[in-house]
């Protein structure tokens, strides 16, 4: 059994002029949710056993924020095909795991995430900013997740749900 944590990055600005879409910053709201999200992590027991994120600025700033406050280690693992990916792409990035690692976090864009919790659960869920879905898989080997494997929505929480 495998765990799938799929995080959406939280809040990015619009504001910099000069900035292209993979460099946009994260605003106030996305400061504030990306390190509550990560404490909720350690408060649920679900710290990753490995981060993998898009090299998008909103998103490596997430991962790190949340990696830092759910009480994680090791380095994040920047993946640059994880930018904007579709939900194809990003199983393939996880066939490409260890076998030993039993949780991981991808932290990525939409749609690409929403479709990839639909398809590994059946489960059609908005993931608005800095959402967290916990996906179960019935796998005993990254190798084997395909897009039609039947996972579990265990658990999901959006910063604006949280108390």
């Amino acid at each position: 059994m495998k765990t799938l944590l799929i995080f959406r990055h939280a809040k990015s600005s619009w504001k910099a002029p000069n900035s292209t879409d993979h460099d946009r910053p994260l605003n106030k709201r996305g400061k504030h949710d990306a390190p509550r999200m990560g404490r909720l992590l350690r408060e649920q027991n679900l710290v990753p056993d490995l981060i993998v994120s898009s090299t998008a600025n909103r998103a490596r700033t997430t991962a790190a924020t949340v990696a830092e406050n759910c009480g994680y280690e090791r380095a994040v693992e920047l993946n640059s095909d994880l930018y904007h990916a579709d939900s194809q792409t990003c199983i393939q990035v996880l066939r490409e795991l260890y076998s030993d690692v039993l949780c991981v976090m991808l932290v990525g864009h939409n749609p690409g995430l929403e479709e990839l919790l639909e398809a590994l659960t059946g489960v059609d869920e908005p993931l608005p900013t800095a959402a967290l879905a916990q996906v179960t898989l019935p796998i005993s080997s990254w190798s084997e997740i395909h897009i039609e494997t039947e996972g579990t929505l265990a658990n999901l929480w959006r910063p604006r749900e949280l108390a």
